[in-house]
């Protein structure tokens, strides 16, 4: 399998920046490691009910990335109501 391109990496990951794109191209990943990256993130336990070994090499890198990019999204939040005009 070949490693990914931008173009995988912006179609599997929506709203991820330059930076995050190029950090995960730069593991070397394939598409089938990206695509198990986002099952951990998304329910670790049926992969652990399935003995699963822990994420590893690669596909661990892409754990971190992707949980990174996660945490920047739920720190911005969603804006409050009229949060850019100045109370009058």
């Amino acid at each position: 399998m070949q490693p990914l391109t931008r173009d995988d990496v912006i179609k599997a990951v929506g709203g991820a920046d330059d930076l995050t794109i190029a950090s995960i191209i730069g593991t070397g990943a394939t598409m089938d490691e990206l695509a198990e990256a986002q099952a951990w993130l998304a329910n670790d336990e049926p992969m652990i009910n399935d003995l699963r070994p822990l994420a590893q090499g690669r596909v661990r890198e892409l754990v971190d990335i992707l949980s990174e990019l996660e945490e920047d999204d739920a720190e911005v939040g969603p804006a409050e109501p009229d949060s850019a005009f100045p109370a009058g």
